[in-house]
């Protein structure tokens, strides 16, 4: 499953970014600090703005003000960007990469089964970042590689990725809208008897740090479901996301009785021994979005890997 980076903070890559220098329109005039530097700086996140004006990092006419201070138009304001190590600390990797397209703004590709998205506790090499990293060099200048979304280590499929910072924001901005189409490909235990939406609040489940759950306290998150194909023991889903937490399609198919074929966290605690599948049977095959820079809505598909395919012929012949 994938997950937005659509709530962390995004800016300049570099080991000494240069300040800014603006003047406050009087369009502005009346408008909170923090509204200001949102509409002045839209390269970076309002969150990440917040956080610089609290850290000192934002003058206004030489003075630091609080976020929500109001402005008068015709202020003088300073804002120093800075990197946190996390941002800065990444190395390139030739690893091979599906590239399904690319450019100037954008790359999308198709990810394997295997393959790590981002550095991370027990995996800070071999990523995609670092394989980006190496694909297009001009990334280092975009927070994470230009990544926006992320799809679990054992979940193949589509992932789009922003080549420039401006092209980074209004993908998060689209994610947060809710107006990027993802559609995944599902193998689940059972027979789904017709097709359904979940709704459930996802966060980390209480009782163990790996797992996500459907808590009371989560994060809102919504996932449809069409039933494709029903077999002897399993079904065959398309599932279309509106939000996109961590392990979101895992969790809710877990919660309504049919955890994905495979999964080894949130599958049944006695599955079939055959057939067997070496990870969990979920593929994003569908990604559609509007591009940064055009404004044109564009689409791209996926095939099942091989490795589906054979799972699906295999439950069809029992």
């Amino acid at each position: 499953m994938n997950a937005d980076l659509s709530s962390e903070n995004y800016t300049q890559n570099g080991d000494s970014p240069a300040p800014h220098h603006l003047a406050v329109p009087a369009d502005c005039a009346g408008l909170r600090l923090d509204q200001a530097l949102a509409q002045l700086l839209p390269q970076y996140s309002r969150a990440r703005l917040t956080t610089w004006v609290r850290e000192g990092r934002v003058t206004v006419d030489g003075r630091t003000l609080a976020p929500r201070d109001k402005l008068h138009g015709g202020e003088q304001i300073a804002v120093q960007p800075v990197l946190s190590p996390q941002e800065t600390s990444f190395r390139p990797e030739i690893i091979p990469l599906a590239v399904l397209y690319e450019d100037d703004t954008l790359i999308v590709i198709n990810k394997p089964p295997g393959l790590v998205v981002h550095p991370g506790s027990g995996n800070w090499q071999g990523t995609l970042l670092n394989a980006l990293l190496a694909h297009a060099p001009q990334l280092a200048t975009v927070p994470r590689a230009g990544i926006v979304h992320r799809l679990d280590k054992d979940t193949s499929g589509l992932l789009v990725i922003a080549k420039t910072l401006t092209a980074q924001t209004d993908l998060v901005r689209q994610l947060q809208a809710r107006t990027v189409t993802r559609e995944y490909r599902a193998v689940a235990h059972g027979k789904v008897v017709r097709d359904g939406k979940i709704e459930g609040a996802i966060g980390r489940d209480p009782r163990s740090r790996i797992r996500m759950a459907v808590v009371h306290n989560g994060k809102p998150a919504v996932t449809h479901y069409k039933v494709l194909e029903k077999l002897a023991c399993a079904s065959v889903l398309a599932c279309r996301l509106e939000t996109g937490r961590t392990h979101q399609i895992r969790v809710h198919l877990q919660k309504i009785g049919h955890p994905i074929w495979g999964d080894p966290v949130y599958g049944p605690r006695n599955p079939p021994a055959k057939p067997q599948l070496s990870r969990q049977a979920l593929h994003a095959e569908k990604l559609a979005l509007t591009h940064p820079l055009s404004g044109e809505t564009m689409q791209w598909y996926a095939p099942l890997p091989t490795d589906m395919q054979q799972l699906i012929a295999a439950l069809r012949d029992e």
